[in-house]
């Protein structure tokens, strides 16, 4: 379906949030004038947001029932908090930017999904490609989907059969996908956002179409660490190529030794050059150094930006050193496996700052990692969560501090149990509604009580 096809139709745009915009711009650009849908009620809107919602001069239906109202309609792009089930019909066509951008785009396309991992990669295939001459000078690189603020309808009308998109891809974003990237990425899958899928397995199905519609002529690059990203590896014909920290592999990437190699290849990257910290990260290196060669970076582009990358923000990010204690402020964790990963990243004395709002998540596997860990001295409990995580946790003599109600009081405890030659994670494997208004205000809060030390 191409933008031809939506004129004279009746198109709704459902959620107002970075997507929907994006899209209700696109389309009016091409003379496609939708409405707008979104369940939160109109006073619930902020004045600013109000306001840009007048300048674009469409009609907005506001509310929990709003949706109820998409019967007169022929097709409506959904955004991806907008489960299919609530929206789903027979005579309704419901797509997507990301599903329209797939139709519809010229450039082949590098998809990045996975449970933990996909900014990271998804970031530093990007500065590989940039840094690189991709068949000529003339190509050029785009990076959106969940990471940055640039949405692929943003750039659609520009593309050439030239260009390379680098995509980062949810479950949401990939769940009703009829077409696979070019280059397909699988990182490590474990289980996420039990909040909106029914289980873990509808949540390793929804990321099937990163690979299953691969022809002979794309690329499968599967983590070989991880069950659930060898099953979703197996699907589709495209040319497969692994990467592991943990196994020798005879075709793929992968961390022996101490270095990264390229098996058949002459390949070699000490892990003493990588700035970024943990083991998962190591297979994230694996996955952007197959993808970026695949498209046909040069090596000298890939080992230059490996090196000089430092990671993003909110994951795993070195924030300052204060009175001699080390801060790393991980608030993009939001499952209990993203924090084992950070916990595994330390070997010095560790104030782990846990909790937050529910994704119906299982504690059982963090609470006998932390049970276990010989480095980890005190947790700092927080939100709804922090007496399940408590009660997954088998250590009697582990301090654990809760009751705290915000950032300030956060820090107050943090103050009183840490010493010189400590690092501070707040890593806190759940969503941070409640007490913060996203993983961001939550991230900012922890770097602005850091810096106030």
């Amino acid at each position: 379906m191409g933008i031809q096809d939506l004129q004279g139709k009746k198109i709704a745009v459902l959620g107002y949030g970075m997507e929907g915009k994006a899209v209700t711009k696109y389309l009016i650009k091409h003379g496609v004038k939708p409405v707008l849908f979104d369940q939160k009620p109109l006073e619930a809107w902020e004045k600013p947001e109000r306001q840009e919602m007048h300048t674009l001069g469409v009609d907005f239906v506001f509310g929990p029932d709003s949706f109820r109202q998409l019967g007169k309609f022929d097709v409506a792009f959904r955004s991806p908090g907008v489960r299919l089930a609530q929206v789903e019909s027979k005579k309704l066509k419901v797509t997507s930017q990301t599903k329209f951008f797939f139709e519809n785009c010229p450039a082949k396309i590098i998809g990045i999904t996975g449970t933990k991992g996909k900014g990271t990669t998804s970031a530093l295939i990007y500065k590989m490609l940039l840094g690189s001459t991709i068949k000529d000078k003339r190509s050029r690189i785009y990076l959106t989907g969940n990471i940055g603020k640039v949405q692929p309808l943003d750039f659609i009308d520009k593309l050439k059969t030239d260009d390379w998109v680098v995509y980062e891809l949810s479950s949401f974003q990939l769940q009703d996908l009829n077409r696979s990237p070019h280059i397909g990425v699988v990182l490590m899958v474990t289980s996420e956002h039990l909040d909106y899928h029914l289980d873990n397995k509808e949540y390793v199905k929804a990321k099937e179409a990163i690979v299953k519609y691969q022809n002979e002529n794309d690329i499968a690059l599967i983590n070989a660490d991880f069950e659930a990203s060898l099953e979703i590896g197996k699907l589709g014909k495209g040319k497969k190529l692994y990467f592991s920290s943990k196994k020798t592999l005879e075709k793929g990437c992968f961390v022996k030794n101490g270095a990264i190699l390229i098996a058949g290849s002459d390949f070699r990257l000490p892990i003493s050059d990588l700035q970024l910290r943990g083991q998962h990260n190591w297979e994230n290196v694996c996955a952007a150094i197959l993808a970026a060669n695949a498209a046909g970076a040069n090596k000298s582009s890939i080992i230059n930006a490996i090196k000089n990358f430092t990671g993003l923000e909110h994951r795993l990010e070195f924030v300052s050193q204060k009175r001699g204690i080390k801060f790393y402020n991980d608030s993009f964790s939001t499952t209990p496996e993203t924090a084992i990963a950070a916990i595994k990243s330390f070997v010095e004395p560790l104030i782990v700052i846990l909790g937050g709002s529910s994704k119906n998540s299982d504690f059982t596997l963090l609470g006998k990692i932390i049970s276990e860990s010989k480095n980890i001295k005190s947790l700092i409990l927080i939100g709804e969560e922090a007496k399940r995580i408590k009660a997954a946790i088998q250590a009697e003599k582990l301090e654990m501090l809760t009751g705290a109600k915000n950032m300030i009081e956060i820090f107050a405890q943090v103050k009183s149990v840490a010493l010189p030659g400590d690092v501070v994670l707040l890593s806190p494997a759940c969503a941070s509604f409640g007490m913060f208004n996203d993983y961001k205000d939550r991230g900012n809060q922890f770097k602005i009580a850091v810096k106030n030390f």
